[in-house]
């Protein structure tokens, strides 16, 4: 018995559509929930499934025709319940047939080659595994996974019923989300050797765990190293720390960092650039936002100081007490979180000489601060007792060379040591 197929109801209010892929042929057997055609509005792309089982006997639409509700997609020739039956009895001989010959052709190889027969085996299973897994993907989305080059087979789709999606194919390859390289990593059965207990990740973790393999894999870092001599420094926030308490907030060096930082970028504008590999360019951002990563119980945070190179240290100092306060109390707003150009990460106050931070994606650069040691420096034919503070500059290389990591790194400590000398050079 034929069956039509029409268009159902897109989305609430719209009615018509174009059609962007046909995902069928004439003459092939289809399941119910199977992804026909594909269609395209004004305000997304979606794909249009069969309501029923069967075998295609006229496909009514075309590759940039516009349908509408109730439009005939395809004529369905049902299949009947026999030939379904008739259909998974081949399926399964073939499969037995398939398993014998592997079997035989094991069987003659280990007469001969015992180590051979061993990888061999080795081989098969790890084959038989990965054709195994059913893929529900277009045939657009598995052409767009030739071309670039990626295995469908460990992609697990996002969409209906698992079904994989350009989206899922473009961040298995980018490295964004890629939660089937994370999931890939299989891990042993830890009780066999002692008492384990298991927690789950919370959002923020997860969220973190999710942005920095994303980062990782698609950013390639170079650090840079530095150290300053902080004791001018130290002696000015212990002479102003009571003019900000007084204010309400707290006169810390991360508040002073970030001051520099910001004028830093104006000096260094790449450093306060995004990086567009599809269109091959960079966008330099005329404004300055400043990423604060704040450590609270349930993970890091980073808030976001705004047009931070027009704001006083005693202006920082109030805005970044204020927003490690509702980080901690769980209180920021997505606002508070979006548009930071470059990173500060300051572990300072936990110790540590050093440590290479990861940028967070699409910045192209982090500072991080490590604990300021007291340390003898050499000056006027004397060793003097110094403040120390180590600083790791972990920068994106496509678009920032070591050249330029040097210069600005260079830069910050003259900044630090002489802000006279470096702010007028």
């Amino acid at each position: 018995m034929a069956t039509e197929l029409t268009i159902p109801q897109i989305s609430e209010g719209v009615d018509t559509a174009t059609v962007s892929e046909i995902l069928v042929s004439k003459g092939e057997k289809i399941k119910e929930d199977q992804a026909v055609i594909a269609v395209e509005t004004d305000k997304a792309s979606t794909e249009i499934p069969a309501t029923s089982a069967g075998t295609i006997k006229e496909i009514k639409v075309s590759e940039g025709d516009e349908v509408k509700v109730g439009d005939v997609i395809l004529i369905l020739e049902e299949t009947s319940e026999e030939d379904e039956d008739d259909e998974d009895k081949d399926q399964d001989r073939d499969k037995d047939e398939d398993q014998d010959q592997d079997e035989d052709e094991d069987k003659d190889e280990g007469e001969d080659q015992d180590q051979d027969k061993d990888k061999t085996k080795e081989k098969g299973k790890s084959g038989e595994k990965k054709s195994s897994k059913e893929v529900h993907a277009s045939p657009g989305v598995r052409r767009l996974a030739r071309e670039l080059d990626v295995d469908i087979q460990k992609i697990e789709g996002s969409g209906e019923s698992g079904r994989i999606t350009e989206k899922d194919v473009r961040q298995h390859k980018e490295g964004g989300e890629n939660k089937s390289a994370a999931k890939s990593l299989e891990l042993p059965d830890f009780s066999q050797w002692g008492a384990v207990e298991t927690e789950p990740l919370n959002t923020i973790k997860k969220t973190t765990a999710e942005n920095v393999l994303k980062s990782w894999q698609s950013i390639p870092h170079v650090f840079q190293f530095g150290e300053a001599d902080i004791s001018g420094i130290e002696t000015y926030i212990e002479e102003h720390k009571e003019e900000v308490e007084k204010a309400g907030g707290k006169l810390t060096l991360t508040a002073i960092l970030t001051k520099v930082v910001a004028t830093a970028l104006h000096k260094f504008p790449r450093f306060n650039a995004s990086i567009d590999m599809e269109k091959e360019e960079m966008v330099l951002k005329k404004y300055v936002h400043i990423s604060i990563a704040v450590a609270t119980d349930k993970g890091l945070l980073v808030p976001v100081i705004q047009n931070a190179d027009q704001k006083s240290i005693k202006e920082l100092s109030l805005e970044i007490s204020e927003l490690a306060e509702k980080a901690r109390e769980q209180k920021l707003t997505k606002e508070d979180m979006e548009g930071g150009n470059f990173s500060i990460s300051n572990l300072g106050g936990i110790g540590g000489t050093n440590f290479t931070p990861i940028v967070y994606h699409p910045q192209v650069a982090i500072l991080g601060v490590s604990q300021a040691t007291t340390k003898p420096v050499y000056i006027d034919d004397t060793f003097e007792p110094r403040r120390i503070l180590p600083l790791s500059l972990s920068y994106d290389h496509r678009l920032i060379d070591g050249a330029d990591g040097a210069s600005f790194m260079n830069w910050m400590v003259n900044a630090l040591e002489d802000p006279y000398e470096a702010l007028l050079g």
